[in-house]
């Protein structure tokens, strides 16, 4: 059988800065790439400890096969977080919890025992995705 491990996973981006601001700055993440091509920017990010492992930030809605009116609605769906998400893991949630909400990340739910086993919380990176945390 073959050792299948996850290379990389793929969320929208509407405004590269931000985005760079909360994966560099706030979670920490390194930055592996970063790839313009004309007005379009797809930056690479990980965990510094797991250089396997990597989160490409990409431009939304570029395939040009998409309508001007799926695009919309593809940019409403990230907008209100239910396009793409997320779940990370770490080992003091609380602490990390009060480090993002102190800088300002937009908090959807606090630290909370979930009735299925997990403790978590969840943010929404700047363009709406939704990030949940999990105590490790």
């Amino acid at each position: 059988m073959n050792n299948i491990t996850i290379h990389y996973t793929f969320l929208p981006h509407t405004d590269p800065e931000a985005s760079l601001r909360f994966y560099r700055d706030l979670l920490g993440f390194e930055v592996r790439q970063d790839v313009g091509y004309e007005d379009m920017r797809w930056i690479t990010v990980g965990p510094v400890e797991q250089p396997q492992t990597s989160i490409v930030l990409q431009p939304p809605a570029v395939d040009p096969g998409i309508t001007d009116q799926e695009r919309e609605v593809i940019l409403s769906l990230i907008a209100k977080g239910s396009f793409a998400g997320m779940t990370l893991a770490v080992d003091d949630l609380d602490a990390f919890y009060q480090q993002l909400e102190s800088a300002g990340a937009d908090v959807v739910q606090e630290p909370i025992d979930q009735d299925y086993g997990v403790r978590d919380c969840a943010f929404r990176d700047p363009a709406g995705n939704l990030l949940r945390i999990s105590q490790r």
